[in-house]
């Protein structure tokens, strides 16, 4: 009949496109993480293993510049050691073929392009552990879809001409963001959204309205975030309109670092983030509130990042004490082995004498190499982190980490990268967490740890804290 001919030709074409999208199933999500050694890096590396899938299908507009992407996702696949697969074609959302894959990107993606099926299929891959990337128009996708829209972060709204803009670079722990300054000046076509996504989601950067114009969003306005989702990850960036953006370096990187993320290469903290306050910002205005103990110091870059030199010494935060907090600050080890010893400390007396923060308060160890209670998310000689939950959150040396470290009452909690890897509870009266400075070491000649972006929000004072 000429309607099974024209069905197998369709099969046989589906086959043709899919091509190397459709095979064998192997759940990435069913692997789980790589776990490294204990003192190891935590963070898997990028590895042939690791396979991103490109979605560009269009329903609406279609963007000139995704041929330019796809092939910036491919360049940097060879570059950085993971496979990646390109397709037009929705019939490569199936649990069997989205099983094969760390992460999905959807590159410029515009109205609805999944059926109720491969709808269905995409959410049990994310709900499973897998990763989402979406680029501009991702957000021009799926109005429909509810899943989608909280996965994506926030639908796109309009937005003016294609101009420069500065961008504000919120968070540089993250590796989409960590190579960038405090601000980002780039062409590109700046989209306003519907809804603000700051308060489901982490806000990496966001767009200075007063530095162009026609913008609708009323000063808080977010261009790129992360979030943990319904047990997937979810990275998302406004940028990428034009083709000019994917031979851009920076922009190159700030995919690659979301890739990253998304795959489970490398780690960050991706929950929401309000109402902290800086007390080093990057600045050395900011630096006067700081005052050095003991021998050696802390140099500042042009990019605001505080470097160990020479101790053991101790930076500490003089202007006031702290009593019930949420204490944020980045951080990156530098030799290779990870043996960089360097700590931050709480809960301590005013003093010149970096001791009496040793003698009196605690420390949170950075230090990767020693003993579990000595080394990296332990209490310093009184606890040691969850070791696998740590080394699975740790990032290796030369990528920056995020600690919070959250005092309630004589209670002490430790996130690396997001994840809770201590809970400690005080009961020496001598070393109450009650009041007391915080501050960052520098331990030795030989250790080079550097730091940024130390920020602070004051919690209501209770004795202990309950849950998480």
């Amino acid at each position: 009949m000429q309607a099974t001919g024209r069905t197998l030709t369709a099969v046989l074409g589906a086959a043709l496109l899919i091509g190397c999208v459709s095979g064998p199933a192997a759940s990435k999500q069913s692997q789980g993480p790589t776990g490294a050694p204990t003192g190891a890096t935590g963070s898997k590396g990028s590895s042939a293993d690791e396979r991103v899938l490109v979605f560009s299908k269009t329903a609406g507009f279609r963007h000139d510049s995704i041929p330019a992407g796809v092939a910036a996702v491919k360049a940097l696949g060879v570059e950085h050691g993971f496979a990646v697969d390109a397709t037009e074609d929705a019939r490569a959302f199936s649990a069997r073929n989205l099983a094969r894959y760390d992460a999905v990107v959807f590159l410029s993606t515009t109205g609805d392009v999944l059926d109720k099926k491969q709808q269905h299929a995409f959410e049990r891959y994310i709900g499973q552990g897998g990763g989402y990337v979406g680029i501009h128009a991702a957000a021009d996708t799926e109005y429909d879809w509810k899943f989608y829209g909280g996965l994506a972060g926030a639908y796109f709204k309009s937005h003016p001409a294609i101009q420069p803009a500065r961008v504000e670079v919120e968070d540089r722990g993250h590796p989409a963001t960590s190579h960038l300054g405090e601000s980002w000046n780039r062409t590109d076509e700046w989209y306003d959204y519907r809804s603000n996504p700051r308060d489901r989601a982490h806000v990496l950067a966001s767009l200075d309205e007063s530095s162009y114009t026609g913008a609708t969003m009323g000063g808080d306005h977010p261009i790129a975030w992360c979030q943990e989702y319904r047990g997937g990850r979810s990275f998302y960036t406004g940028g990428g309109h034009t083709q000019e953006s994917y031979a851009d370096p920076a922009f190159r990187q700030h995919l690659l670092g979301g890739i990253r993320w998304a795959v489970g290469a490398a780690q960050a903290d991706c929950r929401p983030e309000k109402g902290y306050t800086p007390l080093f910002d990057g600045s050395a205005e900011s630096l006067a509130r700081w005052k050095q103990a003991g021998p050696g110091s802390f140099s500042l870059a042009d990019d605001g990042t505080l470097t160990s030199s020479g101790g053991l010494g101790l930076l500490w935060y003089g202007a006031s004490e702290f009593g019930s907090y949420s204490l944020k600050l980045d951080w990156k080890m530098a030799s290779a082995s990870g043996d960089d010893n360097s700590g931050v400390f709480v809960g301590f007396p005013a003093s010149d004498d970096p001791w009496s923060a040793v003698d009196n308060g605690y420390e949170i160890q950075i230090d990767a190499t020693d003993a579990p209670d000595r080394t990296t998310g332990a209490v310093y000689s009184f606890q040691s982190a969850d070791v696998a939950k740590r080394d699975r959150a740790l990032n290796p040396p030369g990528e920056w980490n995020t600690y919070e470290i959250r005092v309630e009452g004589e209670r002490l909690r430790v996130w690396l990268n997001g994840v809770k890897v201590n809970d400690y509870t005080n009961t020496d009266p001598a070393r109450s967490l009650r009041d007391g400075h915080i501050g960052i070491q520098n331990h030795g000649a030989e250790d080079r740890v550097s730091f940024r972006d130390v920020r602070i929000k004051q919690l209501p004072a209770r004795a202990a804290a309950q849950g998480d």
